[in-house]
């Protein structure tokens, strides 16, 4: 893998930890895509995931590998509630019109992008490797 991405998108279930107060939470993600020059992901506005990220944008994600290298990546976020954008996740991945009948006229669905980012690639054969998102 040469990029962040290009492991999400082989390793498509990857995990993403927000700050609630002084608590970690940590749950599953399923979704990415690059849009102007910048790493998605989506959610629904009506989940703590939403809320906590508003709250304190600092985020981290990791996925693992069927090698055994895992992927971290560790920055700040930032919404995008535009109509395009959510338009682009609905193309991009039309399952989850399962979820979001409205498509990208959804008013709950909403897509985030990292602001700023340090993705790191980890192996128990080698050191860690910086890796460019995409």
């Amino acid at each position: 893998m040469n990029t962040a991405f290009e492991f999400l998108k082989a390793n498509p279930v990857f995990h993403l930890a927000t700050i609630d107060g002084e608590q970690a939470r940590v749950r599953p993600f399923g979704f990415s895509m690059i849009r102007d020059k910048k790493l998605y992901m989506c959610t629904n506005k009506t989940k703590d995931v939403y809320r906590q990220m508003v709250k304190c944008p600092r985020i981290e994600i990791s996925g693992m590998g069927a090698d055994g290298t895992w992927l971290r990546i560790a920055g700040k976020v930032a919404m995008d509630d535009s109509y395009d954008a959510k338009a682009q996740a609905f193309k991009e991945a039309p399952n989850l019109l399962q979820i979001y009948a409205k498509g990208a006229e959804d008013e709950i669905f909403v897509t985030f992008y990292f602001t700023e980012a340090k993705a790191t690639l980890y192996s128990f054969q080698g050191g860690p490797k910086e890796l460019p998102l995409f």
